[in-house]
């Protein structure tokens, strides 16, 4: 009753909403406002209580209340008891933070625990190479990816040949001596020099294949006056077969100018602490390499052009490229029924991405036209631009994949 007098002294209500035994009228009845009037000692202005509610609205228009409504305003909502439920703390918000913490631990954990768990894995999975043997070589594995073998399931020659070009230049880096250039340190960046490769020498005993782990090993030594040789051991990671060896004869050259340099002294003393003192993991082969032309060729291929990705930073064609041209021109039947046991390159000229060139192929020790059951293969190659002047000369030998079985018929 409370509660009615006071919002009956705002809003006067109907007496039918007085009488407990009336009937509810569903029917929304007009609000009297006639008891909004000034009171006395109020200068004239009208007094509204704070909780004094307005008079609703629908589609814009006031709107009576009904008159079964109470409204109340001088009591606010009492709270919920308190009960031992609605104490605890909200852990929802605790559980969410610890999960949240226990995964990133979790993830964290899983890129640190590297260590292998085989013993067939070796160690340097992630193929990062270090230093080894009194800090002059330098040691790097390589898994062998999916695409990084050919159609008979071994790995490629330009994959080997990306992977000794790859330890060469970590092995610069890890030593300290990486300028701001491909693989020139930094007192040759000062003179504008780059290491350009004269000659290059491959033996492959076996190829890998894909899932294949393997082990590559370089160093260098002095050749010569003003050039300096590096050399690759290249093993299976699992058993220490040696797999592929090669050496390589490399000199300076200024890449402005475009021409060879000799090395100067302040070169010379940054590298010459990490040379090794031995032979050569080759021996050189002295054979002189033959220069083909149209009539002492049999086969041509031409209209080869570099792409942009064929490009390394000193913008000339990279290396293991030239390797890729060559074998180009290399009869179809002599690549599927024998595989490269030796390649022996000599570059001659550089080349850029305007370059033409064309590759030449002549093939020796046996007929051209039983290259498929031939034993071994020997092949002349010479890589040149479409004027004539020569890029590489190169020579390839070729043993057959599928070895000849003896039969002993002897009583």
């Amino acid at each position: 009753m409370v509660a009615t007098s006071a919002t009956s002294s705002f809003f006067p209500l109907p007496s039918s909403s007085l009488d407990p035994n009336a009937k509810t009228n569903n029917k929304v009845t007009s609000t009297n406002f006639a008891g909004l009037g000034p009171t006395p000692n109020s200068g004239g202005r009208m007094k509204v209580k704070p909780n004094a509610q307005a008079p609703p609205k629908i589609n814009g228009k006031k709107v009576g209340l009904p008159g079964s409504v109470e409204i109340e305003t001088s009591q606010q909502q009492q709270p919920a008891p308190r009960t031992f439920i609605n104490q605890l703390p909200d852990w929802s918000m605790l559980l969410a933070a610890i999960t949240t913490v226990f995964l990133a631990a979790e993830k964290q954990w899983m890129m640190l625990d590297w260590k292998p768990r085989r013993s067939d894995m070796i160690m340097d999975p992630f193929g990062l190479g270090r230093i080894v043997q009194d800090g002059l070589v330098f040691r790097q594995n390589f898994s062998i990816r999916s695409y990084e073998i050919g159609a008979d399931r071994s790995a490629s020659i330009e994959t080997v040949m990306n992977h000794l070009q790859e330890t060469a230049l970590n092995h610069v880096k890890t030593a300290g001596l990486l300028g701001d250039g491909f693989g020139s340190t930094p007192e040759m960046v000062k003179t504008n020099l780059i290491w350009v490769v004269t000659r290059m020498q491959v033996v492959v005993d076996k190829y890998p294949t894909w899932g294949d782990v393997v082990e590559v090993d370089t160093w260098v030594s002095k050749s010569g006056k003003n050039g300096m040789r590096r050399d690759w051991l290249v093993r299976d990671g699992n058993t220490g077969q040696i797999l592929t060896r090669a050496s390589s004869v490399w000199v300076m050259m200024n890449k402005l100018m475009r021409r060879l340099s000799k090395i100067p002294e302040e070169v010379r003393g940054e590298i010459e602490p990490y040379f090794v003192d031995s032979d050569p993991v080759l021996a050189e082969d002295s054979r002189k390499l033959t220069k083909l032309d149209d009539k002492t060729a049999d086969y041509v291929r031409s209209g080869l052009t570099p792409r942009w990705s064929d490009l390394d930073v000193n913008q000339h064609v990279n290396n293991v490229k030239y390797i890729g041209w060559i074998l180009e021109s290399a009869p179809v039947g002599m690549m599927e029924s024998q595989k490269l046991k030796s390649m022996t390159l000599e570059y001659r000229r550089e080349c850029g991405r305007d370059s033409v060139l064309q590759s030449l192929t002549a093939v020796s020790g046996c007929d051209i036209g039983n290259l498929g059951t031939a034993g071994e293969v020997e092949c002349q190659h010479l890589l040149r631009l479409q004027d004539g002047a020569e890029v590489v000369r190169g020579r390839t030998e070729w043993s057959s994949k599928t070895p000849t079985t003896t039969w002993d018929i002897t009583p």
